[in-house]
């Protein structure tokens, strides 16, 4: 990482994480859904919505919104993808933490 750039927080590895997964059915609920299932944290649609627009200005995820012709009503789904940045900075950031955390099995297994 170069001295420029600034680690991603734990909550926004997540959503990096939750997006890549989901692929192209990476919306809101379908965000939340995966954080809670694979992480076990609940996530308010109010926390992720601001994280959301901080990764888009920073250049982490675009997002487009879909018409709701689905039948289903209501307001278009906020459907977000990762950029090309986005993806180098949670690889980045993932190997930074697993360097810190390497050769620490006995200091946190007690």
């Amino acid at each position: 990482m170069s001295p420029g750039n600034r680690f991603l927080g734990e909550f926004e590895q997540m959503v990096l994480a939750a997006i890549l997964r989901l692929e192209d059915h990476a919306y809101g609920v379908s965000i939340i859904e995966d954080i809670a299932r694979h992480a076990a944290r609940d996530v308010s649609s109010g926390a992720l919505s601001v994280t959301l627009d901080r990764m888009e200005r920073k250049g982490l995820v675009r997002s487009r919104l879909a018409d709701p012709s689905d039948g289903r009503g209501g307001r278009p789904r906020r459907y977000v993808e990762v950029t090309s940045q986005g993806l180098e900075e949670a690889r980045q950031s993932r190997e930074a933490l697993l360097n810190m955390w390497r050769d620490l099995d006995e200091a946190y297994e007690g």
